[in-house]
């Protein structure tokens, strides 16, 4: 296997940087992630989490025979020979409704009234819908008049249809989402390993990022990668922290960052100051600090520049400054690494095809990956752009649910030629 690792000391190495394909780049950081810790917490704070072990049944589901419907437990034999014009008869000896373990077995002439989800009695076989019966009084006992047969086991849900004793229902590292907390509640978990949350500090670099909260001044923008950032951290189930900006001072900015390196943050994320700039703090950081840098150029656009490295054994991103580089290249790096730290199935894998539904004339020297909308119309997917191609766009973020991956092109592509995409479905909050 190839070592795509690089320690950047040279002056050189800022202007002659090495491009590692999407893949290549992905696989070097995926190798350097390590779980975090497990916790207990209650069900009802574990929902969004990702599960920290397998969950198997200790009993099989359902654990008791169950009706299906609201009926009469029966014996098939004693009503195989009912009709419409010629019901049978059988005694009435108990009312089971849900909840409630039957008293009685049912023996020759015998019949239960059970309710949906009630228990089925011993010797029962069938429950016949209550529409095809009808019941009578005679003194102080109830009968009922059972006007057609049906089959063995009718409307009965047998023990462990849905899973045998032992079965592995949840898996580690899934997310517990409706089914999953049903699944746990029903198993009789009030209380859940988890993997807790992994602390991402996120520090944005340059002196033209203002406060939120600051007035707008000529060249100056609000720092807007910072939140954008927290968002995608969240919905990948990490905890963000906002730490502040790096200034333009290489000494404070070096002190600074080894020390957010020295905090108890699992992952860190810079934004900005990774290109080729007099004043990109993080490019001049990456070739002269203590960690391995282990690419800072990949194929791609946006986020050509793009830049990771490992400070013992913690992981340092450099995302670009650019809002869409910023946001494509946590889709395509950080987010995997997150999912990883808990165990976490790749969602970026989940790659679809789909018509393009315009031209796209953008000649590419490298792959791109363009936020994109699709949708699916007769069974065939369809995507579009979403609007402007630059990096330093920020409005159309909100409307792509995709990155469309356009490969290199002298040519560009043509409307309803089939590019893959990559769905943004786990970016996104319900």
């Amino acid at each position: 296997m190839i070592n795509l690792e690089t320690t950047g000391n040279g002056k050189d190495a800022k202007f002659h940087r090495k491009a590692l394909t999407v893949e290549e780049a992905r696989r070097t950081v995926l190798s350097r992630v390590h779980p975090v810790e497990a916790v207990e917490i209650g069900l009802m704070e574990s929902i969004g989490r990702r599960l920290a072990e397998e969950v198997r049944t200790k009993e099989p589901i359902p654990h008791f025979r169950r009706s299906g419907m609201d009926g009469y437990a029966v014996r098939i034999e004693d009503i195989a020979q009912a009709t419409s014009s010629k019901p049978v008869q059988l005694e009435v000896i108990e009312q089971i409704p849900c909840g409630k373990e039957p008293i009685h077995p049912i023996t020759n002439g015998k019949a239960s009234r059970i309710m949906t989800g009630g228990m089925v009695p011993e010797g029962a076989d069938a429950v016949i819908m209550l529409e095809m019966t009808e019941e009578i009084a005679e003194g102080d006992r109830a009968y009922v008049h059972i006007r057609k047969t049906d089959s063995r086991g009718a409307n009965i849900t047998p023990i462990g249809e849905e899973a045998g004793t032992g079965a592995l229902v949840l898996g580690k590292g899934q997310v517990i989402g409706a089914g999953q907390t049903a699944i746990l509640a029903a198993l009789g978990y009030s209380c859940v390993k988890v993997f807790r949350k992994p602390k991402v500090a996120v520090i944005s670099t340059g002196t033209e990022l203002l406060q939120v909260s600051e007035p707008l001044q000529m060249g100056k923008i609000r720092n807007s990668n910072a939140y954008m950032l927290a968002a995608q951290i969240l919905s990948a189930g990490g905890e963000p922290r906002l730490i502040g900006q790096i200034p333009d001072d290489y000494a404070r900015a070096e002190r600074m960052l080894y020390e957010i390196l020295s905090s108890d943050a699992d992952l860190v994320l810079t934004t900005g100051g990774v290109s080729v700039g007099d004043y990109d703090i993080m490019a001049d950081f990456f070739m002269k600090w203590e960690g391995t840098t282990l690419f800072n150029k990949i194929a791609m656009r946006p986020g050509s520049p793009t830049t990771a490295g490992v400070w013992r054994d913690k992981l340092l991103f450099g995302l670009s400054g650019n809002p869409s580089a910023c946001y494509v290249g946590f889709e395509l790096f950080v987010r995997p690494v997150l999912i990883g730290m808990q165990e976490g199935e790749e969602e970026s894998a989940r790659a679809l095809t789909a018509y393009l539904d315009e031209d796209y004339m953008k000649v590419n020297a490298y792959t791109r990956y363009v936020r994109g909308f699709w949708h699916s119309d007769n069974g065939k997917n369809y995507v579009k752009p979403v609007g402007l191609d630059k990096s330093s766009a920020v409005i159309s973020i909100k409307d792509a649910n995709c990155l469309m991956v356009i490969p290199p092109t002298k040519t560009g592509i043509g409307m309803g030629e089939i590019v893959n995409i990559i769905p943004l479905t786990g970016a996104m909050f319900p």
